[in-house]
């Protein structure tokens, strides 16, 4: 399991960060506070507050390629 932060700023970047997420064969979930959602559900993503950072946890332990993928969503906590 690997998390890092992401923040999606607008429409445009929760689909193209959605268009990434599905492609995966593992699940991945953002948690923010005490929501969890599924980072492949467009819809939840929009119950999350996009102005705060979000934590993304990919339940793999070879998430590296789809790490550098997102590399422009990422931030630091």
């Amino acid at each position: 399991m690997q998390s890092v932060y992401i923040t999606l700023k607008n429409i445009q970047q929760v689909r193209d960060f959605v268009k990434e997420v599905v492609m995966l064969d593992y699940e991945v979930d953002l948690e923010q506070g005490r929501y969890v959602v599924d980072a492949k559900s467009i819809m939840g993503i929009f119950a999350l507050d996009l102005l705060s950072p979000i934590k993304l946890v990919a339940h793999s332990d070879h998430a590296e390629d789809f790490l550098e993928k997102i590399a422009q969503f990422r931030v630091q906590p």
